[in-house]
């Protein structure tokens, strides 16, 4: 560098030090004089606080080609010349910064969301694959219907009341499940096998075209879980219900054939309450308020060896888990099983990228996973795990501390790590918010979050 350079610098960087030096001398002059008229001339700078009004977002990553992240430039892009394959990280969603997102499911290729604003009487939204109106009727400028959506629209439910909001939602392969806080549940998408809880009239060919009011049961219901091709419903009471596609006996109603309208599960299950049950395709877990475990449906990968021999079991079973204690949530994928205790340690069982490295496939019992893995040391000594998700082929787990951790088979980058490769052992997401709820769909992943301020 030239001599007149370095001065000229030099000069540079010392009028910029005497002038932010005299501010600051002023500033304090005002101060110490009190003057009323130049301190409220000053500029006021604002701080967040604990007591800084924290806001919902979404936040989507994985498959993007169907539409299922709801961001229509991933599908038709404006400045990349190709449509984006996959986002492989954590990227915001707009849709919940003008919603008020209550829930949020990941389908297969499509993602439904219970939302609602003031503009609008719609609460429920979906964005994807909509080859079969999962997410309702959308129809395009030429008034033909639309097999994708590029973004989150509103899907029309028939409600009689318009302060009618929906709560919970769940989605399988192909259809929609929906709970509504004053109108009961409704259904859409495909029921074929009775998915959707009504009876299937296979010579009606708009019957995939309907939304479909769901009745038969005969108290609320506070959760939904769908499996590929069939529906689990949860009362308040801890009663299961159950219909759809039975082939394997995941219905649970000890038969093999499909039910077109809900009916109670029974079994080991009844005279329990049931807290909570997971289902990600054919073989169902469900907890009790005792901690107890049940299951039933496919058997093919030693997911209920503890509770038979066979490869189907049609009706609940308990499942004696041994030194596990007292179960809190269960996770249930297409060939892994994973629960979570009271003390908020994991245990894993089955086939496939269970989280112990790249070693081991299959594991017959539950074999707990390293509290380390989930973020406990010396430093975050409270740490513990919470929230347990499974999909088809990998798991998620969120901590107390909103930190989101997941494994297993990263499918077109649906684990949200930055890169391509299956993931052997739990690893940090980096989710810029408090993870509140995690959705799991085959190949994409949905979080719902609260902002950290």
């Amino acid at each position: 560098m030239s001599a007149s350079k370095t001065s000229l610098t030099y000069l540079k960087q010392s009028y910029f030090q005497r002038h932010f030096l005299l501010q600051g001398r002023n500033f304090a002059k005002l101060v110490r004089k009190q003057d009323p008229e130049e301190v409220k001339n000053m500029p006021i700078f604002q701080y967040a606080t604990k007591n800084t009004k924290r806001s919902r977002r979404i936040y989507m990553w994985g498959n993007a080609a169907c539409g299922a992240l709801g961001n229509a430039s991933f599908v038709r892009p404006r400045i990349h010349k190709f449509p984006l394959a996959s986002m492989n990280r954590p990227w915001r969603l707009p849709f919940a910064d003008f919603h008020k997102v209550r829930d949020v499911s990941c389908g297969y290729g499509f993602t439904v969301f219970a939302a609602s604003n003031d503009e609008n009487d719609f609460s429920l939204f979906g964005t994807g694959l909509n080859s079969d109106f999962q997410i309702g009727y959308q129809c395009g400028r030429k008034g033909n219907s639309l097999e994708a959506l590029a973004e989150p629209v509103p899907i029309a439910l028939p409600l009689y009341n318009l302060n009618t909001k929906a709560l919970k939602v769940g989605c399988g392969r192909a259809h929609t499940v929906v709970i509504t806080d004053k109108e009961g549940i409704f259904s859409l998408g495909n029921n074929s096998y009775g998915q959707c809880g009504v009876p299937f009239d296979a010579t009606d060919k708009s019957d995939n075209i309907k939304v479909y009011k769901v009745e038969g049961l005969s108290e609320d219901v506070s959760e939904v879980v769908c499996g590929q091709d069939h529906t689990l419903f949860l009362t308040t009471s801890g009663k299961v219900y159950s219909c759809g596609w039975s082939a394997d006996g995941q219905t649970g109603l000890g038969h093999y054939s499909n039910q077109f309208t809900p009916a109670r599960v029974k079994g080991d299950i009844e005279g329990e309450k049931i807290v909570q049950i997971s289902c990600a395709a054919d073989c169902v877990l469900a907890v009790s308020d005792k901690g107890d475990v049940f299951g039933w449906g496919n058997s093919e990968y030693q997911q209920l060896n503890l509770a038979t021999s066979q490869q189907q079991l049609n009706i609940p079973k308990h499942i004696n888990l041994g030194s596990v204690g007292k179960v809190k949530q269960v996770a249930s994928g297409g060939t892994m099983c994973a629960v979570l205790n009271e003390k908020g340690s994991v245990f894993v069982w089955g086939y496939g990228i269970l989280g112990q490295g790249p070693n081991v496939e299959s594991s017959p019992v539950p074999t707990l996973l390293p509290e380390p893995l989930f973020g406990l040391n010396e430093f975050n000594p409270d740490t513990a795990v919470q929230q347990l998700v499974c999909s088809l082929s990998h798991f998620a787990a969120v901590t107390n501390q909103g930190h989101l951790y997941m494994w297993g088979r990263n499918r077109s980058d649906c684990l949200g790590l930055g890169r391509e490769k299956d993931q052997y052992f739990p690893y940090k997401v980096a989710v810029p918010a408090e993870v509140l709820k995690i959705s799991c769909g085959v190949d994409h992943t949905a979080a719902l979050c609260r902002s950290f301020a």
